[in-house]
């Protein structure tokens, strides 16, 4: 049985929450708290395994609350945050300080069935994430890390012609910020669907932006894959590349969840098979579930290199034992290792022309 702490100062939401994870029959809700003080004696009193945070509270925010959390008691936690550009912010920066997960605030624009699905899976997923009393969470970045204000000119590649697509979960915006940050200026273009409610994938692309030497940026419809441009699913919509003439874009498309996922990796991965075939990679990161790793599958089968990370660097080991499971895999490596991956990947595969 999965335990949760609850702590939001609305009693709307604590009821809605409270009665969304009671109806599950491996989750109880074993307390609530109105603010991180009140948290504070629930968490040694009840000793939950999962923390559910609402980021706007009285007498102390949630972000501070976290930071605290994180060094003097290190646990999951699953942000609940409103759908506002200002607090996707703070939820991309909980997540760096350690949060496993973030969902929209029941009341939001984003559907009451998506968030009832959503909280579900997160604190499932949370409870399931590598967590040490002791050492603390995965490995947190600095939040002043910084680009170089001059991004250095190409060097190594100078074709628009492969394509690199990446998909990841829960733990995957940490996992992401690693591997692209480990990426030079100048790759082919890159593709990226990470699980993220609508609004905060803007904020997510323009933090990715801010510390990469690539351009990232949220994708929109008819977007060109280019080289030194990382392109980011928008949230609650897929996106898949197609080859029109000798280019290829994106397009950015609504359509029923895959995996309980609108974007779904699947559908990504699945359209650069189709599309591109052996002159894209693929790589599959940190999550729950199964979503990527079909996809997968098809992008090997389609003469790609596939790249999975191993499950000591998961945050959740799931989409990525999903797809080793299933033969979808050429290299399963640490986190730390997946850009230079990448980068041979690409170096060692010459183009090979498409005939349609």
């Amino acid at each position: 049985m999965i335990k949760v702490l609850i702590v939001d100062d609305s009693a709307l939401v604590r009821k809605v929450l409270t009665e969304e994870l009671n109806r599950q029959p491996d989750i109880e809700v074993v307390g609530t708290a109105i603010d991180p003080y009140a948290a504070r004696e629930k968490i040694v009193e009840l000793k939950p395994d999962v923390l559910t945070l609402d980021l706007e509270m009285p007498r102390m925010d949630g972000l501070s609350f976290l930071a605290k959390l994180m060094k003097h008691y290190p646990m999951p936690v699953v942000v609940v945050s409103s759908l506002t550009p200002k607090n996707s912010e703070n939820a991309l920066m909980a997540l760096r300080l350690g949060a496993v997960d973030v969902i929209s605030k029941p009341g939001s624009s984003y559907s009451a069935q998506n968030i009832s699905k959503a909280i579900v899976k997160s604190v499932r997923a949370a409870s399931l994430a590598k967590f040490d009393r002791h050492t603390g969470a995965n490995e947190q970045v600095d939040a002043t890390d910084t680009k170089p204000q001059v991004k250095p000119k190409p060097t190594l590649f100078h074709t628009t012609d492969k394509i690199i697509a990446i998909g990841a979960s829960t733990g995957g915006t940490k996992a992401l910020e690693k591997v692209l940050m480990g990426l030079p200026a100048n790759m082919p273009g890159i593709v990226i669907v990470q699980h993220m409610p609508p609004v905060f994938t803007k904020s997510f692309a323009d933090r990715l932006d801010s510390v990469c030497s690539l351009r990232v940026k949220e994708a929109e419809d008819n977007d060109l894959v280019e080289s030194g441009v990382a392109l980011l699913a928008p949230g609650n919509f897929h996106m898949l590349v197609e080859r029109r003439s000798a280019k290829y874009h994106v397009r950015i498309k609504s359509g029923p969840p895959v995996h309980h996922h609108r974007p779904s990796v699947d559908v990504l991965f699945n359209s650069v098979a189709e599309s591109v075939g052996v002159n894209a990679s693929g790589v599959l990161l940190t999550g729950m579930g199964a979503d990527g790793a079909k996809g997968l599958l098809a992008m090997k089968n389609a003469g790609a290199h596939t790249i999975a990370q191993d499950e000591a660097t998961c945050v959740v080991y799931g989409m990525p034992r999903e797809a080793y499971k299933i033969g979808a895999v050429n290299e399963v490596l640490p986190l730390q290792n997946i850009s230079n991956a990448i980068i041979n990947s690409i170096k060692g595969k010459p183009f090979q022309a498409i005939i349609n």
